[in-house]
């Protein structure tokens, strides 16, 4: 919380014409390399239809399969991708990133390189009187408390030293192995919609929502785009991935919508 009024000391504002647009669950590294490649591509060519009326861009984590930072050492490759970032940035774009479930150790290179603030748990925050609840998504709401406990060891200091300690090659290959063996086991799951009592982020916003009003609950980790009604005046809105949707929010100060990008080789 602290580091949420660091960040967000006063409400944000959208100029007229100009868009807040949401992504996440790019997933660079997975399946391979080629798969990787274009769709980095992709993601790069949205990017570039964007920067014109972008006012800011939020990143809801898993932008990679896998990420580690080491003391000297980040995983290879996403040249491409970072370098628009960093031009983004230097253009003065506002963005946010949330760690994911596949990117949870990230530490301080986006900050320090980028520019990026780096987000660990979702924030409420107001953009153009409108309140709105963002984050990743995983381990929220009942159940998965298997994930759950994992999921607290990960984050564990003991861990991330202990992990930092193998090699890269040894350890880039462990993680990628289970990251991949844990995406293929949850892939049905991720493709359907199964009612809202089984839909865990869903049931995590109604809950907020009890305690505190906000407009536009918005997160990512469900693979599936969604756009569900929490009370009368607050929607829950999962954006989807770019592994196949290819889609994303956008909010104009008013309201929110999904949107796929329709990608032109």
């Amino acid at each position: 919380m602290d580091h949420e009024k660091v960040l967000f000391p006063h409400p944000l504002h959208i100029p007229p014409h100009q868009k807040a647009y949401f992504a996440s669950d790019f997933h660079f590294g997975t399946p391979d390399y080629t798969s990787s490649r274009k769709r980095e591509k992709k993601v790069i060519r949205w990017l570039e239809t964007i920067q014109e009326d972008a006012a800011m861009l939020w990143l809801l984590g898993d932008l990679f399969d896998f990420w580690f930072e080491y003391k000297y050492t980040i995983p290879k490759g996403y040249v491409r991708f970072l370098g628009k970032l960093a031009t983004l940035r230097d253009q003065g774009l506002p963005i946010y990133f949330f760690t994911g479930n596949h990117d949870m150790w990230m530490f301080d290179y986006f900050t320090q390189e980028l520019g990026i603030p780096v987000l660990y748990h979702p924030v409420s925050v107001t953009i153009n009187q409108k309140k709105l609840y963002i984050g990743h998504g995983d381990g929220l709401g009942p159940g998965d408390n298997t994930y759950k406990l994992i999921k607290k060891f990960f984050k564990s200091k003991t861990c991330q030293w202990l992990f930092s300690k193998i090699h890269p090659d040894l350890g880039m290959g462990l993680a990628q192995y289970w990251s991949r063996s844990s995406r293929q086991k949850n892939l049905r799951k991720d493709e359907s919609f199964q009612g809202k009592e089984k839909e865990w982020i869903y049931l995590h916003c109604c809950e907020i929502e009890q305690r505190q009003h906000h407009d536009f609950y918005v997160f990512g980790h469900r693979h599936l785009p969604l756009d569900l009604p929490v009370q009368e005046h607050s929607r829950y809105i999962n954006i989807g991935e770019w592994l196949t949707h290819n889609t994303y929010g956008v909010f104009d100060g008013f309201d929110m919508t999904i949107q796929q990008f329709e990608y032109v080789r």
